[in-house]
């Protein structure tokens, strides 16, 4: 049964003031992860020891109050969750460390600088600073997109496990969303282990033609990779040679004041 690392000691199970319901909600939250993003009724019910009657109505609850979505046969957790991960990372000061260097980015290099997390197969935008330019990257707060064809993804991915890595590849169905597209997973593999050596990713237009972009890895106290710094930038201002040479060394340089902050913290 998963717990999503609850822990309530202050609280007995018999507390009159323990909801009960609420914390069915959150197990059946908790139990979709970046291996199981999307799952079946019984999935849940199985991944959260409820039974099938108990897990429907709560994932019922769920769709209709925005959180979950139904495809099928199939529940998956929409943006709208985030909100609470949102509020979570706010409370403890994490978004009040990363926004002021984010704004600092955007007014030194004159593009759009993001920060996005690994929501099963797919990359999350948390936060977003943008300079004042006609042409400026529109990714919202919130946006999510393949993993796999942004350069956010590849650096989340390279500080997933070699298991947690090979059983995404396995189950990947790549779209080839332009000409330049990498649509093998043997050689999307390497390119993730590339980026686990240089600790950065650098995707040409692979996404969205015209676009490049640039992501360095956040980590916690403990090494961990929790988020992915990120630069966009139409193609027509850097090449990826200028990229690599001018954007890398500023978002690598701001990604260790972050750290830093994290330890601290």
């Amino acid at each position: 049964m998963t717990d999503c690392n609850r822990s309530t000691p202050d609280i007995e199970d018999n507390d009159r003031d323990h909801v009960a319901s609420l914390a069915r909600g959150l197990d059946v939250i908790c139990a979709f992860t970046r291996l199981t993003p999307r799952m079946t009724l019984t999935q849940v019910a199985d991944a959260t020891g409820m039974s099938r009657a108990t897990a429907r109505r709560l994932l019922l609850t769920l769709v209709r109050e925005g959180y979950a979505e139904k495809t099928g046969r199939l529940f998956s957790l929409r943006p709208k969750v985030l909100q609470l991960g949102y509020s979570a990372l706010s409370s403890v000061g994490i978004l009040e460390v990363v926004q002021p260097v984010m704004n600092d980015l955007a007014q030194r290099t004159r593009e759009s600088i993001f920060a996005a997390v690994l929501t099963g197969d797919e990359v999350t935008y948390l936060a977003r600073s943008t300079p004042d330019r006609v042409m400026a990257v529109s990714i919202n707060i919130g946006n999510r997109l393949p993993a796999y064809g942004v350069s956010t993804g590849r650096v989340l991915l390279a500080g997933e496990s070699d298991e947690a890595l090979a059983q995404y590849l396995d189950r990947l169905t790549i779209e080839k969303h332009t000409p330049t597209t990498v649509t093998s997973p043997a050689r999307l593999r390497e390119i993730i282990e590339d980026v686990r050596v240089n600790g950065y990713s650098i995707v040409d237009e692979e996404l969205e033609v015209g676009v490049r972009s640039l992501s360095v890895p956040l980590r916690d106290a403990n090494n961990r990779v929790i988020a992915a710094l990120n630069a966009c930038c139409p193609s027509v201002r850097f090449s990826v040679e200028d990229m690599r040479s001018e954007l890398v060394p500023v978002l690598l340089d701001a990604a260790q004041r972050i750290n830093r902050s994290f330890i601290r913290s």
